[in-house]
């Protein structure tokens, strides 16, 4: 009774109805029940928020503390400079400049000052070390004038004053030096192609559904921009605490997933959104899992897109995850690719949709071993037991998963990884 008052509940609640008035339940009933055999519990408590390691938008949620040894930073200066954030930068591009004018004005002033020039200038016959210096804002003013080049003609050094020469020179050459880092960070943190990923699309799930007789973790990529990402490749990280058997607790553990490494498939020619597959086998960690155990499991997937910017040639990476409550069972991506008037387009409005399709619950070690012996699951009822050729053209593949489901309605939804002759039907 109590779990049809709160299904009950939900449902006014969706639909925006005012709620049912639930009666308040005995206290044996509000109690928490142990379950045994002749008790059954309604629905398991929901997962915990797990805190991700990984952000969506690829930000990694690690901060670094206790740092002691905080001169390591200073070492590789122009790095740290880079990495600053931007009001920062404007901070320190400003200050530098300020400090390094008035350092120089100062010792200009100096020099006038040793000199005797701001007391004997006005006097017939006296030669200055720099003419019109005759205070310290005048002083501040001609360094600005000297490290810039503006060059007003007022304030000029004299040939008699061997000290001011050598400290233009220096002033000349610490000033370029100066431009050089300051106006280098600037640039490289302009040039910085972090924002080039905010145009590289992941999808929101993963799923994992069957594909020629094989369960598939797969989820999809993509890029907003016409400029391509050169050299594009993809990996995949599985990120799970575990324990080894000695009794060590290793957190956050990374374990490679293979995506393609060994067939070459992770290298991407990113010019349509693509669907990247992980083959579910013996050297996966997802071997042995079923649905039922998956649901259980804690982990994260982390992808990395890395390639050259084809405009700056600057290498770009681009990371997002999944929680474990974000890998769903039995489900595909809706196809996004269909063919126009002498083109291809894609349609970004499904790029995250996915729709559910007959997988099997049991995992990948148990389905192989069933297709092994010949003793097909009542779940995979539609899939072959081998895989039939259609006469379409050579870069048309279609899902036989479907084939049955297109000879009952056509144009219905189907799987046909882009093809050519298979998006001609379609339009």
């Amino acid at each position: 009774m109590a779990g049809d008052s709160r299904v009950h509940t939900d449902h006014d609640m969706e639909i925006g109805v005012n709620p049912r008035e639930v009666k308040k339940l005995p206290k044996y009933l509000r109690e928490p029940q142990i379950a045994t055999d002749r008790t059954h519990l309604i629905a398991e408590p929901p997962k915990k928020p797990r805190q991700r390691y990984v952000q969506k938008d690829g930000k990694c949620n690690v901060h670094h503390g206790n740092v002691q040894e905080t001169y390591r930073y200073l070492s590789d200066l122009f790095t740290t400079l880079v990495d600053l954030k931007w009001h920062f930068s404007f901070f320190i591009f400003t200050l530098v400049y300020v400090v390094n004018w008035l350092f120089f004005g100062l010792l200009w002033w100096l020099i006038a000052l040793i000199r005797g020039d701001l007391v004997h200038a006005d006097e017939e016959g006296w030669t200055p070390c720099v003419q019109n210096l005759n205070s310290f804002v005048s002083a501040f003013l001609f360094s600005i004038e000297t490290e810039t080049t503006i060059g007003y003609g007022y304030r000029v050094i004299t040939e008699k004053c061997p000290e001011g020469i050598i400290l233009l020179l220096v002033q000349a050459i610490l000033g370029s030096i100066v431009n050089a880092m300051m106006v280098g960070c600037m640039f490289v943190k302009i040039s910085q192609p972090k924002n080039r990923a905010e145009t590289l699309m992941f999808s929101h799930k993963a799923v994992i559904s069957v594909r020629d007789n094989k369960l598939c973790l797969m989820f999809r990529v993509g890029d907003l921009r016409n400029s391509h990402i050169v050299e594009a490749s993809i990996r995949a990280k599985l990120i799970r605490s575990q324990q080894t058997k000695e009794g060590e607790f290793i957190p956050l553990n990374q374990t490679d997933i293979n995506i393609g490494f060994d067939t070459g498939d992770d290298r991407l020619f990113l010019v349509s959104p693509l669907i990247i597959s992980h083959e579910i086998n013996e050297k996966s960690p997802f071997w042995e899992m079923s649905q039922a155990q998956m649901e259980k499991e804690e982990f994260e997937i982390v992808v990395i897109l890395e390639g050259m910017v084809e405009a700056t040639g600057m290498t770009c990476q681009a990371r997002s995850s999944y929680l474990d409550t974000e890998v769903l069972w039995g489900y595909r991506f809706t196809p996004v690719l269909s063919l126009e008037n002498g083109f291809y387009e894609v349609d970004y409005n499904n790029f995250h949709e996915i729709y559910e399709t007959n997988t099997p619950s049991c995992s990948a070690k148990e389905l192989a071993t069933a297709l092994r012996e010949g003793q097909l699951l009542p779940q995979l009822s539609l899939l072959p037991p081998e895989p039939k050729n259609f006469s379409l053209s050579p870069l048309s593949t279609v899902d036989p998963t479907f084939q049955e489901d297109d000879k009952i309605e056509e144009g219905d939804r189907g799987e046909t990884n882009g093809s050519a002759a298979a998006l001609e039907e379609q339009a």
